[in-house]
């Protein structure tokens, strides 16, 4: 068998499954292990078919079972894990992906127990310590860094091919959530091994294993782990529903307000990561440019007085640099991206994760360690104690770990020396009050943030969907549409009203206006929605242009809030779209009574009153609107037409020449006033202006559409309909 018809048996399996369909899928299982070597899946799978056979022949005969549901489950659960063992192993010898080789290597190779790799990694700050004291130890400290980073890089790749668990290696891993010498870093990368796994196959016994790591108190390993809970529970939905254990772990955490706290967060985040490509397309193509256009602006400026002799006024086009609002707005635009979370970084150094270290899948989520051999390689044991800027930077939470070291690699394009006078220069030019003890603190307290740290983990598992060499072997979620409020699992938890609502928030600021959209229809239909809500829904509503839908949510906003300016008017919007002129008018003239000067809004009624054919009230609105606003184009326009649709064509034509000599004319303007001259009987003037019209239009086809689509108007107006395509004659 072929990958590929591998895939398609298992996939075949797994849908039977998902319906239910346990005799089924029992079968067609039987026959996909007939090419599959291991006699233990074969055992499993006929205690699993005469279990189920009782279970039928008991039913049958009317035997009450309470225990039949669980039972069931745990049928459900036992078929489909064969099914995934089977699958795993069947692939091993036709499949290119490196999980297959590495659950292959797993297979051939004698097993290191976990106790083994723990007992290294305990002891690795005492050893250091203690050749840190000896002299000439720099060969014995590079040789126990070295072992600590191979016996991190194995236990890594042989958790990530491992797909089941046995009992006692789950005892084992469990060693090391209480072990008091193991070091935050090397648990915290244990845990992304473990996610890795999961992600490939679930484990029942992993998955409850991640739990119990969210529960130690070291943020790192905590939110690490939730994070990796998350990702199997929406990579595995349906079969990790079959567990009871896990459904009943989930259900004591979603009692805890602070567990509630950190899935919201890592929602939001994992729906922000999806935004890394807008946001890297807009720093690339607005932010950036605009930058460094400022930047050059600025080039070569200074702000000292050198000469007392000489001019020292600076110069105006450097003002304007500063003082560019463009430019400002970029800033603002960076800052506040920044704030909410976007992936500022991923442009960056994107570019730089091509080096050999991250051919090492387990250095892209590797917590950054002064201590791992290729740093000690750059800046040797003293990097602590040494460079300020280095020890800076390498402390706050601005970038994830993987960029930490790209940053840290980038120097490698450096001399020794060279190397050695730029931290020299930098730390020299290092603000103090950048190092000192008070901003150090607070440096490291807001690295320490649970939502930073969550933040920047997701970035790093982000980085390693999109840029390693794996790329293509993996499933990217991030492509997908992330819906975890839908989950069957977490529905006490991002099923709750305020998550949900910050999670729709989410979706709105960012104009996914669909999904958004789902969300505020499951709290209206759960009657948890706020005036906000339907607000909300009815913006989405409108924006995909479903106003009477948009009508009936921005209704019932309005009821809950009656009179809201915001609401009114978007509630007018969608009856103008729709052409319901009268109820537009109506929710405009309640503004009115709110805001009788907003010149917008006097605009709009009168369009309203003109549309409606109510010429000569229209005109009042248009009058006051001139009257408020010195030479308001928008009014002389809207006053000129409906003097001339009313017949007032003396009035119109004042008007017409009043926007013409503006020097602001457009094709539209010239048109309109050809109408009024030609109603008025001047042929001559109203070629003219007709050629002009086309002239501004540079497209004659457009121009001759302009025209037809007034053809009515100008009969309407007394001109006789088989002279109209001898005007158009005229003026081409």
């Amino acid at each position: 068998m072929n990958e590929q018809s591998i895939k398609e048996q298992h996939e075949n399996i797994v849908n039977l499954l998902k319906e239910q369909r346990l005799k089924e899928a029992q079968t067609q299982l039987s026959a996909m292990l007939t090419a599959c070597s291991d006699s233990s899946l074969h055992q499993r799978l006929i205690q699993a078919q005469t279990s189920y056979q009782y279970m039928l022949q008991y039913m049958r005969q009317g035997v009450n079972d309470p225990e039949r549901d669980k039972l069931y489950l745990s049928l459900q659960a036992e078929t489909w894990d064969i099914a995934n063992q089977a699958k795993a192993n069947m692939l091993d010898g036709v499949s290119y992906r490196y999980y297959q080789t590495l659950h292959a290597a797993n297979k051939r190779n004698e097993p290191i127990p976990l106790t083994t790799h723990l007992h290294t990694l305990e002891n690795f700050e005492d050893d250091m310590a203690i050749c840190l004291l000896m002299p000439d130890n720099q060969q014995h400290l590079n040789e126990l860094a070295n072992k600590v980073e191979e016996t991190n890089r194995h236990l890594f790749l042989t958790t990530w091919g491992n797909t089941s668990w046995s009992k006692e290696t789950a005892a084992q891993a469990q060693a090391y959530l209480t072990s008091q010498q193991l070091r935050p870093i090397d648990l915290s990368l244990f845990v992304s091994a473990v996610t890795l796994s999961l992600t490939e196959c679930f484990d029942i016994r992993k998955c409850l294993w991640l739990i119990d790591a969210y529960q130690t108190t070291n943020p790192m390993v905590s939110l690490r782990a939730l994070v990796g809970l998350v990702l199997t529970l929406y990579t595995h939905e349906n079969q990790a529903a079959l567990y009871p254990e896990l459904t009943a772990r989930l259900s004591l955490l979603s009692g805890e307000p602070a567990f509630r706290k950190d899935i919201t967060l890592i929602y939001i985040q994992l729906l922000q990561s999806k935004e890394t490509e807008n946001v890297d397309k807009k720093m690339r193509e607005e932010i950036f440019p605009e930058v460094i256009r400022s930047v050059n602006m600025m080039r070569g400026m200074k702000f000292g007085f050198e000469d007392p002799v000489e001019e020292n006024d600076q110069n105006p086009d450097w003002e304007k640099a500063l003082n560019d609002k463009t430019f400002n707005e970029k800033l603002r635009q960076m800052g506040e991206l920044q704030m909410e979370g976007a992936d500022l970084h991923y442009s960056t150094f994107a570019s730089l994760k091509s080096t050999p270290f991250f051919s090492n899948p387990s250095n892209w989520f590797y917590p950054f360690d002064l201590q791992h051999p290729a740093i000690l390689k750059l800046f040797g044991f003293n990097l602590k104690e040494s460079n300020r800027l280095v020890k800076t930077l390498l402390q706050s939470g601005f970038f994830c770990e993987s960029d930490k070291y790209s940053l840290c690699f980038t120097m490698t394009l450096l001399s020794p020396a060279q190397r050695s006078k730029m931290l020299e220069q930098f730390d020299q030019q290092l603000p103090e009050e950048m190092t000192d003890k008070e901003n150090l603190k607070s440096i490291q307290e807001y690295a320490n943030r649970r939502e930073v740290i969550s933040q920047l983990y997701i970035q790093d598992i982000y980085r390693f969907y999109k840029c390693s060499q794996r790329k293509n072997e993996l499933r990217d979620i991030f492509k997908e549409e992330l819906a975890l409020h839908k989950l069957q699992l977490l529905k006490d938890t991002l099923g709750q009203a305020d998550a949900l609502t910050e999670a729709a928030n989410f979706l709105f600021r960012k104009e996914h206006y669909t999904e958004a959209l789902s969300i505020y229809r499951l709290l209206a239909d759960r009657h948890e929605a706020d005036v906000d809500v339907w607000q909300k829904a009815g913006f989405c509503l409108q924006k995909e242009k479903r106003y009477h839908e948009a009508i009936e949510a921005y209704s019932k906003a309005d009821i809950l809030k009656p009179d809201h300016i915001w609401t009114l008017r978007h509630l007018a919007t969608c009856h103008r779209q729709l052409h319901e002129y009268e109820q537009a008018l109506e929710c405009y003239q309640k503004v009115e009574a709110m805001q009788p000067e907003n010149l917008n809004l006097l605009f709009l009624i009168g369009s309203c009153l003109a549309e409606s054919r109510r010429y000569d009230e229209a005109l009042q609105y248009f009058f006051k609107m001139d009257f408020m606003e010195n030479d308001c184009l928008k009014a002389w326009r809207a006053i000129a037409w409906c003097s001339l649709v009313c017949g007032k064509t003396e009035q119109a034509e004042r008007y017409y020449e009043k926007i013409l000599h503006t020097g602001k004319a457009v094709a539209t303007d010239y048109l309109n006033a050809g109408h009024t001259a030609w109603v008025q009987g001047d042929t001559d003037k109203a070629a003219n202006r007709y050629g002009q019209a086309l002239t501004a239009n540079e497209n004659m086809s457009n121009f001759l559409e302009m025209f037809r689509k007034d053809k009515s108007t100008l009969v309407n107006l007394g001109i006789r309909e088989e002279d109209i395509p001898l005007m158009i004659d005229l003026v081409l």
